[in-house]
């Protein structure tokens, strides 16, 4: 390729495998013997959707199959078409399915930009296989794309690209001397090999596109030889990709990873994913919201404060706003992962919803019922009831619950924190051989 032309084409785009044999990773699904191998290889391709984040293949997957199957391919955006493109291209594999005996292959990128009734669009025409539907998405299939297509289709995950895998793509495009930057002489530091790996983010396009600006832009010593160092390469990159979808799988992810990182008490983990959230964008008030749910979850009777702490950081949240609510949401995040824990008040309200989601028709004991009117007190409403603040230590025994779970035990104390004292202090009340007189009669 001639050197004024490379240029008018991004170094990644030239370098995108033809055919399977040059695809680097995901040796999972497309390694010698994998059934996606195979399929592609002899031109058997069923329909599927590719799942996986940014740069880690999927476009370059589908454009192999472009070139090395008999069937007619077509490509379809989803962020800028819609189901009038789709009933066009169906007609159209129709008519060539008729005439020429020839199947159609239709990829659709960013599948599950298409709400759920577009891609019932789809499905008519993948059961009777007059189209053969490859799906690209960086989101969570199973949650993004309708469960009847997903039983039509198999899944394929596709992970980030690997260090090994990334350094086998830039020494290729340093010594490709046809499509690659091999005429230049360039070579990469470790030091640069290290940056670029972990600047990228598993995005093969991302270093590519900076491996090519960093080699054209620095000049060659007296042999001839470019030397990219770590220092050119974050000049040509100007930022690290910081991958975060707010309303993707990342989003579930980090959020998840921050959670589990204050249940499991280490502060400096969840300071860390608090801080990706907060960096990539995401909304402070969702983070705020978790951090009161992790308050009384996972910390509850341990620490009740724990549950003030988290409301404050919500209050700073709206009152303050960012960038410096984030003081105020580590604040809170390191002292719930810091607090003990106790999830034993989750435990009783599932507990007790399971019992009353039975459906049986507990009445409430007399001696409990309010006696608002004269009828209701001759019928026996409040008869028997015993005021705790009549007793010494405003504590009298009495049945609380109706006759049936009388005895059922939905809370179990726990061992940590304030939740220790409240245990003695139930086991003292409710263990006693009698109860002491009332201290006035009424």
């Amino acid at each position: 390729m001639e050197e004024s032309k490379k240029f008018n084409t991004p170094l990644s785009e030239r370098m995108r495998p033809r055919v399977i044999a040059d695809f680097i990773g995901q040796e999972h699904i497309l390694g010698r013997g994998k059934v996606l191998r195979e399929a592609i290889e002899k031109d058997a391709i069923p329909s599927f959707i590719i799942w996986g984040p940014p740069g880690c293949g999927k476009t370059t997957l589908s454009r192999i199959i472009k070139s090395t199957t008999k069937a007619h391919y077509v490509a379809l955006a989803a962020v800028t078409s819609g189901v009038a493109d789709v009933r066009q291209i169906v007609k159209e594999a129709e008519v060539r399915k008729q005439r020429l005996l020839q199947k159609t292959i239709l990829f659709v990128d960013e599948i599950h930009r298409f709400n759920k009734s577009q891609q019932d669009a789809f499905l008519p025409h993948v059961e009777k296989g007059t189209i053969t539907l490859i799906g690209a998405t960086t989101e969570n299939p199973f949650f993004e794309v309708n469960s009847p297509l997903l039983s039509r289709a198999r899944v394929y995950r596709l992970e980030a690209l690997t260090s090994e895998n990334l350094k086998q793509i830039f020494e290729r495009a340093l010594t490709d001397q046809e499509k690659g930057m091999g005429s230049y002489n360039a070579n990469l530091t470790d030091e640069a090999y290290e940056f670029l790996i972990e600047a990228c983010g598993g995005d093969a396009r991302i270093a590519l596109d900076a491996l090519e600006t960093a080699v054209i832009t620095t000049k060659p010593d007296e042999e001839g030889k470019i030397t990219v160092t770590a220092e050119i390469l974050l000049d040509s990159m100007q930022s690290g990709k910081n991958l975060y979808d707010k309303k993707g799988e990342q989003h579930y992810d980090t959020i998840s990873a921050f959670i589990k990182s204050v249940r499991g008490s280490n502060p400096d983990a969840a300071v860390f994913w608090l801080a990706k959230m907060l960096y990539s964008g995401e909304d402070p008030r969702f983070v705020a919201r978790r951090l009161i749910i992790l308050a009384a979850e996972d910390i509850g009777l341990a620490d009740p404060f724990s549950l003030t702490v988290a409301n404050a950081a919500a209050q700073a949240v709206e009152f303050v706003g960012m960038p410096e609510a984030r003081i105020a949401l580590a604040e809170a995040a390191i002292y719930l992962a810091c607090a003990p824990k106790s999830n034993t008040a989750y435990n009783a309200i599932n507990s007790a919803y399971e019992e009353v989601k039975k459906g049986e028709q507990l009445p409430v004991p007399f001696h409990l019922r309010n006696a608002v009117t004269k009828g209701m007190k001759a019928m026996g409403y409040g008869k028997g009831y015993q005021y705790p603040h009549d007793y010494p230590g405003h504590f009298v025994r009495a049945q609380y619950l109706p006759d049936k779970l009388k005895d059922v035990k939905f809370y179990t104390p726990g061992e940590q924190g304030h939740e220790l004292k409240m245990k003695e202090r139930l086991k003292k009340w409710w263990s006693a051989d009698k109860d002491e007189p009332p201290r006035n009669q009424k």
